[in-house]
């Protein structure tokens, strides 16, 4: 077996009384794939860092293997003295390493070298970060979070060039499709220590919730003997006095492992406050266009949304998505063309720029607007610590500066505004940057219950596939291409990735088709159950059972043949709710009918 390149062991670190890592461990070897996941501030970042060399643990023994390169990739890179882009690519070169690699990255990820990088955007900053921790071909990577600020684009060649590497890898990421792909084994950093199994994340989530559920078995287990022995304490027989004592002193020790038992963070409550529902038709644009200074941002763009849909728009960074996104939404006009705004529209918003909020405003503050200790919750007050919890945030974090979460706990505290306002229309830009993956489950659930209508900018792939039944995409000088599913189905439709217009694509189909035969018609999207269909079809039997109960509670009440007689408005109610049942019951099974015909023809295609 080959000796490891990276051995962290017994780590442990504590900040104020906490301790952030209990023992932690984390070990690679040659051509290993580590993804390494946990909550927000479970300490994976903390835990690379270590791993880096850039901080000292407390306890514990960190090893690597003599001669081997390592570069780290941090979440904010740091470009200080930095003349230009390039300067600062080649400032992570060792002897020996190929300056032109340099060049050959920055080139492959639209960077020219040349920049000045204070004034880079944060998807160009990432791009600069990552050519530098590339150049050098390490041994091995540390990559914390290398897909935020990247457009769709970008996270493919990037996952693609990763494939192709010879480094082992220790990656840190919430986007589930990139760490599918590249993973071949994963670490959970939990409450402190590390679990790992040698499997990619495909495997991890249905490993994690086993483990958790048989660590809730047992600590059950623990707390029924804990009030068993306290019974014998009370009530036992006292004789044999040495016996007891020993007993006695058995009983303080699961105490003591019940009291030292750190139980995992709860599940975040996202919840969104509903207003009235819109009109049925919520967006009307016909041939809308927009530029800035002479270059096309949207061109003769048309499209109908309707109460319900999911649509997602996608595209490379400063393709003009949020351009788009607002003049669909009124927040901005257009240069030419025309939108018309259904009626009843109750419209919130997220934005992308985590700096939006008041870094020096404490949590509290900014949920309450800094009038008393109650958040407007659909218009109704709640106090702004049980607000707080279902957000995640701990008590006393509600006196924390803004300025001091992590990005996670801004994505949250984002979201914690937003689902507060009563809307019907939820338009989300970047929501899914820095939240954990099972915040990121959560806020799936909280979309699939939402009955409005859902404008969604993303570059998550999982997310827009679990989420969307739409997708808008650019199709290059202002074009905007308008797509039925989610994210794979538009490259199926496409015919490429979103590096290429779909003119390009049908260019060079057509190009290499044979001369002697006409080109064949590409073949029509495979049919696929969207997030909401899959969604349906697991609950609707629940449901179904549910309205098959309450039909057989309410007709047994009408059976009573004195019912009519002795309280006529009562047998009226009942009357009026069994005829509503039937009617619930009789749509849900509908529906249930045809999504189970649509997916046995899916499965049978």
């Amino acid at each position: 077996m080959a000796p490891p390149l990276l051995q962290l062991r017994n780590i442990g670190l504590t900040f104020g009384r906490t301790p952030l890592l209990e023992d932690a461990e984390l070990s690679l070897a040659p051509g290993e794939r580590v993804c390494l996941v946990g909550r927000n501030g479970s300490g994976k970042s903390t835990l690379l860092r270590i791993a880096a060399g850039l901080i000292e643990p407390d306890s514990g023994s960190r090893f690597i293997q003599p001669g081997a390169t390592v570069r780290y990739l941090p979440q904010e890179p740091d470009f200080a003295g930095a003349p230009t882009v390039l300067a600062y690519v080649e400032a992570g070169l060792g002897p020996g390493d190929d300056p032109h690699r340099a060049r050959l990255l920055l080139d492959q990820l639209g960077l020219h070298g040349e920049e000045n990088p204070a004034a880079l955007s944060g998807g160009e900053a990432r791009r600069a970060a990552i050519a530098r921790t590339l150049a050098p071909d390490p041994d091995l990577l540390l990559l914390d979070e290398p897909t935020n600020h990247l457009d769709l684009a970008a996270i493919e060649w990037l996952e693609a060039t990763l494939l192709g590497s010879r480094a082992a890898l220790v990656l840190i990421s919430h986007d589930r499709r990139f760490l599918t792909n590249l993973s071949n084994a994963t670490a959970w950093l939990d409450r402190g220590r590390t679990r790992r199994i040698e499997r990619g994340f495909a495997a991890f989530e249905a490993w994690r919730d086993e483990a958790l559920a048989e660590e809730e078995r047992d600590q059950h287990k623990l707390d029924r003997k804990i009030v068993a022995e306290e019974h014998w304490l009370r009530y036992g027989v006292t004789a044999r006095r040495k016996r007891n004592e020993r007993r006695l002193a058995n009983l303080h020790a699961l105490r003591q492992s019940r009291r030292d038992y750190r139980a995992s963070a709860g599940k975040a409550q996202l919840a969104a406050v509903q207003a009235d529902a819109s009109g049925a038709l919520v967006i009307e644009a016909e041939r809308i266009s927009k530029s800035y200074d002479g270059r096309p941002i949207v061109a003769d763009f048309s499209t109908r949304i309707r109460r319900g849909d999911r649509i997602g728009i996608v595209g490379p960074n400063g393709a003009g998505k949020t351009t788009l996104i607002e003049m669909l939404t009124g927040l901005a006009a257009p240069d030419a063309g025309t939108v018309k705004l259904g009626a009843g529209l109750a419209m919130a918003r997220l934005d992308q720029h985590r700096d939006s909020l008041d870094a020096s405003s404490t949590v509290a503050d900014t949920l309450t607007g800094g009038r008393g200790d109650a958040v407007m919750v659909g218009g109704k007050p709640r106090h702004v610590i049980g607000y707080m919890k279902d957000f995640l945030f701990a008590p006393e974090q509600a006196r924390t500066p803004v300025g001091v979460l992590s990005g996670g706990e801004r994505g949250r505290l984002m979201l914690a505004q937003v689902l507060a306002k009563p809307s019907n229309l939820l338009v989300l830009d970047e929501p899914t940057n820095d939240l954990d993956l099972e915040t990121l489950d959560v806020l799936e659930e909280m979309l699939a219950d939402y009955t409005g209508t859902v404008l969604l900018v993303s570059h998550d792939r999982d997310f827009l596939d679990r989420v969307v039944n739409g997708v808008i995409a650019p199709d290059g000088e202002g074009r905007w291409v308008e797509y039925a599913g989610g994210y794979s189905d538009m490259l199926v439709q496409r015919g490429g990735d979103l590096s290429r217009s779909a003119k390009a694509v049908a260019k060079d189909a057509a190009k290499d088709a044979p001369k002697d035969k006409p080109a064949r018609p590409s073949a029509p999207a495979k049919r696929r159950l969207n997030f909401n269909e899959k969604h349906a079809l697991e609950t609707l039997p629940g449901k179904i059972a549910k309205l098959h109960d309450t039909i057989a509670v309410l007709q047994a009440k009408l059976n009573d043949p004195a019912l009519f007689t002795r309280d006529r408005k009562t047998f009226d109610d009942i009357s009026h709710k069994l005829s509503a049942a039937h009617a619930e019951l009789a749509k849900a099974e509908e529906t249930w009918l045809e999504l189970e015909i649509l997916r046995e023809e899916i499965e049978g295609a």
